[in-house]
């Protein structure tokens, strides 16, 4: 505990007083946003897993998993190369107009194209028309995701407008969830009150940035939208790698088992993920756009920076996913009402996966500060073609536990590859 404060204390005298300033209230603000938001859930999941049911709760979670390939789409890659973009030239109103321009053409248009896409998947193959409802109502949620312009927050280091507008939005899910959800009949409200919030977030995130910005849209250049899809392809390719292997596992465990186990190993992955983001996520968003600017200025010292912050985090993550290992027991019984062994089988072999992302987390997103997007992509890529027939290969084979089992060996290859990966790349 001891070296982990003294490596701390050494990380914060590394960084320059104004930007540990902005990085420090930018985390502040993320990690109120995550702790409110996933607090909201802990008290809602209980409540909900045992009014629907386990079935109809993992169907919603199916839905949830198929959607997300949709948002990867309409994301692209503008999480990280937009905010890239705008955090160097923010101080440039007519560039960071023609930016935002361009980015939100490109997603609204993709968006357009999903919805389209949607369509014909839901009419034509049965496993989606018998339920075709649950998962029009989840595709809501892709529009208010589009319109939300995080990207642009990130990029500007005004990280409060996303923790205020989250905020807001997960009061109301939560609220609206007691009050219109009271019984099994009710599970269609679950996936309508999601979509209902991510597009009044959407909405007015898009307010916040003509109003308080100054921000206007004006219909791109062609030239400027074929360089923001040229800027973000590297990171659409990872992301689309990456989610084929990370959504996949809620998504082929729907398709190989039943709505039953579904419901069970999605609830194992939630607190999974609870673990895996909180409040790593974060700090992540927060030191990306500052740690960019520390490398176009000295590549070295944003090195070492990452160096130690990676270091810190596999510290803690050491202290606490032991105890999150050691009473998963209770803590499913807690949110789950009951002992239910798929759950927490599932939770332990996850966690062990959450170690390698949380060891890696800082190594990855280096890949790209330092502009090694075609490495970062070539890496997620490589292990996602190897880990999606492993995913439907295991869970074929062992069900729920195969998936859990497929995901710590995708995570492990990821750490060991980046680990050296990381260690090759020279900086003058």
């Amino acid at each position: 505990m001891y070296s982990l404060i003294k490596l701390i204390k050494k990380t914060y005298k590394m960084v320059e007083p104004e930007a540990r300033k902005v990085v420090i209230k930018n985390f502040a603000s993320l990690s109120v946003l995550q702790a409110i938001t996933y607090l909201l859930p802990v008290i809602i999941l209980p409540y909900i897993f045992r009014v629907i049911g386990p079935a109809k709760f993992g169907l919603i979670a199916f839905a949830q998993a198929f959607v997300q390939y949709f948002m990867i789409v309409t994301d692209y890659g503008f999480s990280i190369s937009a905010t890239k973009e705008i955090s160097l030239c923010r101080e440039e109103h007519h560039k960071v107009r023609a930016i935002f321009s361009s980015v939100m053409a490109v997603k609204i248009t993709l968006a357009f194209l999903s919805m389209i896409v949607l369509a014909i998947i839901v009419y034509f193959v049965p496993k989606f028309r018998n339920d075709w409802l649950v998962y029009v109502l989840s595709f809501g949620a892709v529009i208010g995701n589009t319109l939300f312009p995080v990207w642009f927050f990130q990029g500007t280091e005004k990280m409060k407008h996303i923790a205020d507008l989250n905020i807001i939005g997960g009061i109301i899910f939560v609220v609206s969830i007691f009050f219109f959800v009271r019984g099994p009949e009710d599970y269609l409200m679950i996936p309508l009150i999601n979509s209902s919030v991510f597009l009044i977030t959407g909405i007015l995130g898009q307010y916040i940035v003509f109003r308080r910005f100054g921000i206007t849209f004006k219909f791109p250049e062609y030239k400027n939208v074929r360089q923001q899809l040229k800027a973000g392809w590297d990171i659409f390719i990872s992301n689309v790698a990456i989610n084929a292997y990370t959504t996949t596992r809620v998504f082929s465990v729907g398709l190989l088992t039943n709505n039953t186990i579904t419901g069970f190993y999605s609830i194992a992955e939630k607190i999974a993920n609870f673990c895996q983001t909180f409040p790593l996520a974060s700090f992540s968003q927060a030191l990306f756009p500052r740690l960019s600017k520390i490398f176009h200025k000295n590549k070295k010292k944003a090195l070492k920076i990452m160096q130690h912050v990676q270091n810190i985090t596999i510290n803690i993550s050491l202290i606490f996913l032991p105890i999150i290992f050691i009473f998963a027991n209770l803590i499913v019984r807690m949110i789950c009402g009951g002992y239910y062994a798929e759950t927490i089988l599932s939770l332990r072999l996850l966690i062990v996966s959450v170690f390698f992302v949380i060891s890696n987390a800082f190594r990855v997103q280096f890949l790209l500060v330092c502009g090694k997007t075609h490495i970062y992509s070539r890496i997620h890529v490589v292990m996602a073609m190897l880990g999606l027939p492993l995913i439907f290969l295991l869970t074929h084979s062992f069900s729920y536990m195969g998936t859990a089992i497929s995901t710590v060996i995708i995570e492990g290859g990821i750490f060991i590859i980046t680990y050296f990966t990381i260690k090759r790349i020279k900086f003058s």
